[in-house]
C-alpha cells in the first residue's frame, strides 16, 4: 500500500468515441482543474480495454483514442504533472485482474448492473439469459477495480451508476487482503459531484451519443454554427419574454459563461431576444472560448508521433509503479521468483 502524501485521484476515459460539449462540462474539465492542486496526484488512463467491450470497429477505437487524447492535451492537461496513459499500455492491469478475479465470487459478478441489465434484456425477448453476452461484459468490474487498486487510487470520480463498481473493488481489495495477510490494497472511495453540470443536447435531453443529439466538442467553426442552429427551442416570438431555466440553448451558454454574463443573458430573455440572435450569442460565445484549443487540438492531430511520445512517457512512470507493486503482490499469492 502507497505511502504517498498526496491523494491519489484516477479517472478513465472510454475510447469509443468523439469527444462532445458535455463530455467536456461533466468530465474533462472538472478533471483538469482537479489535476492542478498540488496536494493530488492525478491519473488519467483511456480505458482503450474496456471500449473492446462495447466495439469491435478497430478503426474506430484507434481513432476515438488518438482523438481522445489530443483534446484533453489540447484543453490544458499538463501531463508532467498528471500520469496521462493508455490502459492497454500498462500490462500489469490485466495480471492484477486476473488476480483479483481468482478472489472474486461470480455470485457478486452476477449482480453488477451491465451484466443484470443485459440478462433482462434477454428474458424480455424470452431469450436465453446470457445470450450476447461476452466474458468482457460480465467482469468489466473486475478491470475497473484493477484499474483502481493497481494505482491505490484513494478517490475515483464517478457518476451515481458507476458506485456499485467502486464498492466491488473494494470487497475484492478487502478479501484480497484478508486472504494473503496483509495490507496490499487501499480501499478507493467514489467521488459524486453533485454541482457537475449535466449538459442537454440539441433535442432537448442529456447529451450522448446514445441520441444522436451531440455537439463534438472540436466541430469547425462552420460545424458549430450549424448545430448551434439546430438546437430545439420553442415557438415564441421576438419581444415575448422567454424563461431561460427550460431552454437547451441557455442552459449550454451558461455551461461556459461567466456568472455576470450569464445573469446579462437571463435579462435578454426576459426582455424577449428572438431565438436566432440567442443563437448568434450563443455560436459567437462557444467559438471564441473553444477556438484556442481547437487550434491546438487540430496541430495534435496532425502530428499522432507527438501524442504517441507523451502516451508511451506515461505508461513508463505508470509502469514505474504497477511492476514493483505487481511483483509484491504475485510473491503474496506465491508466485514469486524462487531465488
Amino acid at each position: 500500500m502507497t505511502n504517498s502524501t498526496k491523494t491519489r485521484v484516477l479517472t478513465g476515459i472510454t475510447t469509443t468515441g468523439t469527444p462532445h460539449l458535455g463530455n467536456y462540462v461533466g468530465a474533462i474539465r472538472p478533471a483538469i482543474n482537479a489535476s492542478l492542486d498540488p496536494n493530488v496526484q492525478s491519473y488519467y488512463f483511456m480505458a482503450d480495454l474496456h471500449a473492446l467491450i462495447k466495439s469491435q470497429d478497430p478503426a474506430r477505437i484507434q481513432q476515438s483514442r488518438l482523438e481522445i487524447a489530443a483534446t484533453w492535451l489540447a484543453l490544458g492537461l499538463d501531463p508532467t504533472n498528471a500520469v496521462f496513459y493508455r490502459q492497454s499500455d500498462v500490462p500489469e492491469t490485466t495480471e492484477l485482474m486476473w488476480l483479483l478475479s481468482c478472489v472474486c465470487d461470480k455470485g457478486r459478478m452476477n449482480r453488477a448492473h451491465a451484466y443484470k441489465a443485459a440478462v433482462a434484456d434477454n428474458q424480455a425477448e424470452n431469450s436465453d439469459d446470457d445470450k450476447g453476452v461476452t466474458m468482457g461484459l460480465f467482469s468489466y468490474p473486475v478491470l475497473m477495480a484493477a484499474d483502481m487498486l493497481l494505482f491505490n487510487a484513494n478517490k475515483v470520480p464517478v457518476g451515481r451508476d458507476q458506485i456499485q463498481h467502486i464498492e466491488m473493488a473494494r470487497d475484492m481489495a478487502t478479501r484480497f487482503n484478508y486472504l494473503f495477510k496483509g495490507e496490499f490494497f487501499t480501499l478507493p472511495e467514489a467521488v459524486i459531484d453533485e454541482t457537475t453540470d449535466v449538459l442537454v443536447g440539441l433535442d432537448g435531453r442529456k447529451m450522448s451519443k446514445s441520441y444522436n443529439n451531440t455537439i463534438p466538442l472540436f466541430s469547425t467553426e462552420k460545424e458549430l454554427l450549424k448545430l448551434v442552429r439546430k438546437i430545439t427551442t420553442n415557438s415564441l416570438e421576438p419581444g415575448e419574454p422567454k424563461d431561460p431555466d427550460n431552454c437547451s440553448l441557455f442552459q449550454i451558454y451558461k455551461a461556459f459563461a461567466q456568472p455576470d454574463e450569464v445573469a446579462a443573458m437571463r435579462l435578454k430573455y426576459q426582455e424577449g431576444i428572438g431565438w436566432g440572435a440567442a443563437k448568434t450569442e450563443v455560436f459567437e460565445y462557444l467559438n471564441q472560448i473553444l477556438s484556442a484549443p481547437r487550434e491546438r487540438y487540430v496541430a495534435l492531430m496532425q502530428d499522432p508521433a507527438a501524442i504517441e511520445k507523451i502516451l508511451i512517457q506515461g505508461a513508463a512512470r505508470a509502469r514505474d509503479e504497477a511492476s514493483p507493486f505487481m511483483a509484491r503482490l504475485r510473491q503474496a499469492v506465491g508466485l514469486g521468483h524462487f531465488a
